[in-house]
């Protein structure tokens, strides 16, 4: 079972410029290569063999939980009160160097040190509605920060999103 983790990434004007940046559109990754340790170079091209993908990423507070992200991982990509995308989870990896180029963040703000590749993005523009719904959500939950679902969480949205892609 895929851990599901839900990831704020539409809320604030710093969070939709980057995603125009690195969400919305493909990335060549190769061109930060002189940034990528040979390793993380090696996974994301044997997992994105175009030398393109789509990034997001974590702060350093949450350096522990983003350690235990694997490929196949489902992500929600939520603001404005929709799960706006999900993906699955290509490479994950720790490297604000990359993290400071790819999103080029204003002087003093906050900066992700963690970078994960993504697989299989799709736009859902689901309601929070349709999260609350399933067992053990809570109605009027805004989904604030980065937070990892429970075993039981994460089978529910995941029957959830394939039932929404096969209807």
């Amino acid at each position: 079972m895929p851990q599901v983790f839900i990831q704020p990434s539409y809320g604030t004007p710093d969070a939709r410029r980057y995603g125009a940046e690195s969400l919305e559109k493909t990335v060549d990754f190769c061109a930060y290569a002189e940034l990528l340790d040979p390793a993380d170079l090696t996974r994301l091209s044997a997992l994105h063999p175009g030398g393109r993908a789509r990034f997001w990423g974590a702060k350093d507070k949450y350096d522990r939980r983003m350690d235990t992200l694997a490929t196949g991982d489902v992500v929600l990509f939520t603001g404005r009160k929709h799960v706006q995308a999900t993906a699955e989870v290509g490479h994950g990896f720790r490297n604000p160097a990359f993290a400071r180029r790819l999103w080029q963040p204003d002087p003093g703000k906050c900066l992700f040190s963690n970078v994960y590749s993504l697989r299989r993005y799709r736009h859902v523009g689901m309601p929070y509605e349709a999260i609350w719904a399933l067992p053990g959500f809570t109605a009027g939950d805004n989904f604030m920060g980065l937070r990892f679902l429970d075993e039981a969480k994460s089978a529910a949205v995941v029957a959830l999103l394939r039932d929404q892609a096969a209807g």
